[in-house]
């Protein structure tokens, strides 16, 4: 127990480090899952369900240096930011794709933070490649290659490397050279719909762009890496409306803040400017996470709790299956890591809702219906189905269905 909290804290002080360096990076992190193992030679991103999650080798991590840590941790960041998770399988040659993608990425990471060995344009001088022009042209370049060029080798022995599950190999020159292996990715998007995909890169997307604006308040300033990537549309329209909903139950809310009024003065102290006392919706979200609900049923839960957030209310997430796993405030630039996936049972959310009533304004339970009526909600609740789902006529209350 105390090396696995050692791992993690010695992790940390590298996150801490990247968000005093670079902010943007350092949130970004925060919201992954991250895991020591076995599994993988060095560090690698993957899909757990529909979270990304950061896997790192312990082995590996002992044996780099802090400098060299904060640009594995951020080669891993632009592998996900970059969407090369989701686009992996249109590019034929695996191989290839994974040296384009590396070429893409390690290009926004300074050397510094690189050891020498790191895959780098210069390494395919003979190419004449060009900077910062992203992984599809990288990908044809290299195709284009003649196996008797200076390139051409390369790209051999990085794949005799990568078919020899290595990830590291020493040219006749003595030259090193290392890279990851994405060969996982292709398993993982397998049995992923076309639809799956595009909600994968959707929630990222508007993690990033939750991060910019998080970001920009504070006045720090945004990698120029990202800017393309967050000037695309944002994610999918509410398929509710949740600003209409939410304000039939302002009213009830217990959640009470203050606003200090400059042109107001205290009645009570004359020098001190005036107080405005407002009430704010805190609705409790729920989440069925049982093995009946689908991966792209929870996407499509993630996309309305975002614009249930992005109305101005607090919002906090009770995952339940058969019991309820989590109760978490809801932070828009951390998503939400799912957890559960067994069972299903829907009263031991309502019995924690009934017992707090003075918390929160209303409860929203998002679920595919699939569970016998549960006790009676005592307070204002809404029953959310998915769109692959079907009114349940046993549940107790309004319920609305996702199109």
């Amino acid at each position: 127990m105390n090396n696995h909290m050692d791992k993690f804290e010695k992790l940390s002080k590298i996150v801490k480090d990247l968000i005093l360096r670079e902010p943007f990076y350092g949130m970004f992190l925060i919201s992954l899952s991250k895991t020591f193992t076995d599994e993988i030679p060095a560090a690698a991103v993957t899909l757990r369900g529909i979270n990304y999650t950061l896997l790192i080798n312990d082995d590996f991590w002992n044996t780099i240096n802090d400098k060299v840590k904060v640009g594995v941790l951020k080669h891993e960041l632009l592998h996900i930011a970059f969407y090369h998770l989701s686009d992996y399988d249109h590019l034929m040659d695996k191989k290839v794709a994974n040296i384009a993608e590396d070429l893409e990425i390690n290009q926004y990471i300074k050397d510094e933070f690189k050891e020498s060995s790191w895959l780098t344009l210069d390494m395919f001088s003979d190419l004449n490649l060009k900077p910062n022009a992203g992984t599809n042209y990288y990908y044809k370049e290299l195709m284009k290659a003649s196996p008797k060029s200076k390139s051409g080798k390369l790209i051999k022995q990085i794949k005799d490397a990568l078919s020899g599950n290595s990830i590291t190999f020493i040219d006749e020159d003595g030259t090193e050279y290392k890279f990851t292996d994405h060969s996982s990715w292709e398993d993982m998007l397998k049995d992923k719909s076309e639809a799956e995909r595009k909600m994968f890169k959707k929630q990222m997307q508007s993690i990033l762009k939750d991060i910019a604006e998080s970001i920009h308040k504070k006045q720090g300033t945004i990698p120029s890496e990202f800017e393309s990537y967050l000037n695309t549309p944002l994610f999918e329209q509410p398929k509710f409306d949740w600003k209409r909903y939410l304000r039939m139950f302002t009213g009830a809310s217990n959640l009470i803040y203050t606003k200090k009024l400059r042109r107001k003065y205290n009645k009570r102290f004359e020098e001190n400017p005036g107080l405005k006392i407002k009430k704010k919706n805190h609705v409790l979200v729920a989440i069925d996470t049982s093995g009946s609900v689908s991966d792209t049923e929870l996407l499509e839960f993630m996309n309305e709790i975002k614009h249930i957030h992005r109305t101005g209310c607090e919002v906090t997430i009770a995952q339940c299956d058969a019991a309820i796993s989590s109760i978490e405030k809801y932070s828009s630039y951390e998503g939400i890591k799912i957890s559960g996936r067994g069972g299903t049972s829907f009263s031991p959310v309502i019995e924690y809702y009934n017992s707090n009533l003075k918390k929160y304004t209303s409860l929203v339970y998002l679920t595919d219906g699939e569970a016998p009526a549960p006790v009676k909600a005592n307070g204002k609740m809404l029953w959310v189905m998915s769109s692959q789902s079907r009114i349940n006529p046993s549940l107790i209350g309004p319920q609305v269905k996702l199109n």
